[in-house]
């Protein structure tokens, strides 16, 4: 009994490490790696302090993560730049489970997120599904920020990033921050991205993901998330929301431009994920990459594929349409038909009949198997009526004087 008690304990261990965690005796010493000196003097520089809350933000097409600081004025600012080493999937939410895609979206990480005892050195977890992702049924769970440089639905930032990453967390829960929230883009939220990319089945959401990070740019506070109607819903304090308004607006504008200018629409093309520029090449000589994850997909990250983009015109007034429309009206205005037409088109004829034409006495007569006789008078009646004088087959002038023909012709019969 107790040994099935220790392995469902153990079982249960084993589900909530994700991305091939489990318990290491060497975990805790790891965890209490201090803050990398350089890193310490940068908060210094900054006026930071290392128990200040934090912001993660990650962007998948940079392959870059970045840690901010709250300071003493309320205001968060960018600490610095971490470089990912490996996530997977392509550009785009995480679906459903084994789909290897790492998430997008905004999550949330507590200390018992934190695992010191990651199969990966170190870890979060992102918080995968929210409530976002459980209003679409999303499935899928233990997606992490990690170290080595493997993925399967994670941010894999190699031992030493992980370490930092972890560190700076620690202290920052240390100095009372309760939860830190996590910001997944699948690239830098700017109006040039937002034209590139606005052909993609996804910019629906991205653009919602884009109302959150244009809050937190434009006023350095770390936003209010809730979920409603399928949607992401941000707050930020009344003088932040307008300088977020403002901003938004100029974004709005600059994409138009773009897109009127006519930048071509594309989707980045990825095999499998992607991984920042230092770690390939001789940069990755340099540094201890540990397990790397499809390293032959990479040679295929990151490639911007073109994509047709569905036309879009602005709406037009009444008086521009009915305008247009007027010469279009008269071109295509129908002409009277014929008969002859009418005729045609009832019996299933195509195109419009021409003018009837007056038929010629050659082609009146039709050179069949025919009599001579038969001929001739199928020539006489497409003759003109004359008057013909009785008894004779040729045509009896009229008289000189004007009188009608009966009078002129009996004569005195007439006269008065």
């Amino acid at each position: 009994m107790k040994s099935a008690r220790l392995l469902a304990l153990a079982g249960a261990a084993v589900v909530l490490a994700g991305c091939a965690q489990n318990n290491l005796p060497t975990g805790s010493a790891r965890s209490q790696v201090p803050i990398p000196s350089s890193t310490m003097a940068l908060m210094s520089s900054k006026g930071m302090s290392p128990s200040d809350p934090i912001v993660i933000r990650a962007y998948k097409k940079e392959s870059e993560m970045e840690v901010w600081k709250r300071g003493r004025d309320g205001r968060y600012a960018l600490l610095k730049t971490l470089p990912i080493c490996r996530w997977s999937g392509q550009l785009g939410p995480k679906v459903r489970q084994g789909d290897r895609q790492a998430p997008e979206g905004f999550y949330t990480v507590t200390p018992a997120q934190m695992n010191p005892n990651s199969a990966y050195y170190l870890s979060f977890d992102t918080g995968f599904p929210n409530a976002y992702d459980r209003a679409y049924a999303r499935s899928g769970g233990n997606l992490m920020v990690h170290g080595t440089c493997s993925s399967a639905g994670c941010y894999a930032m190699t031992d030493e990033g992980a370490a930092e990453l972890y560190a700076v967390a620690r202290e920052a829960f240390a100095g009372g921050q309760r939860a830190f929230q996590f910001q997944a883009y699948p690239f830098r939220m700017t109006a040039e991205n937002m034209a590139k990319y606005r052909a993609d089945p996804n910019i629906a959401f991205w653009q919602n993901l884009k109302d959150g990070s244009d809050r937190f740019e434009a006023t350095r506070e770390e936003p209010q998330v809730a979920v409603a109607s399928g949607r992401y819903v941000f707050s930020v304090s009344p003088k932040g929301e307008a300088l977020a308004t403002r901003k938004m607006a100029e974004d709005a504008q600059r994409v138009a431009a773009l897109v009127s200018s006519g930048l071509q629409p594309v989707r980045t093309a990825y095999a499998d994920g992607g991984q920042h520029p230092s770690f390939q090449g001789l940069g990755a000589s340099t540094r201890n990459l540990g397990e790397v994850s499809r390293p032959e997909a990479l040679g295929y990250a990151g490639q911007d594929v073109p994509v047709q983009d569905a036309p879009t015109q602005a709406p037009k007034s009444p008086v521009q349409v009915a305008a247009a429309e007027q010469p279009a009206k008269a071109a295509s205005a129908p002409t009277r038909k014929s008969d002859v037409s009418r005729r045609n088109e009832k019996s299933g004829k195509l195109g419009v009949a021409e003018p009837k034409k007056e038929p010629s006495r050659a082609k009146s007569i039709k050179t069949t198997t025919r009599s001579p006789a038969r001929v001739s008078a199928v020539r006489h009646r497409t003759v003109p009526p004359t008057r013909v004088a009785a008894g004779s087959a040729e045509p009896t002038p009229a008289p000189a004087d004007g009188r009608p023909f009966y009078e002129w012709r009996l004569g005195g019969l007439f006269r008065s």
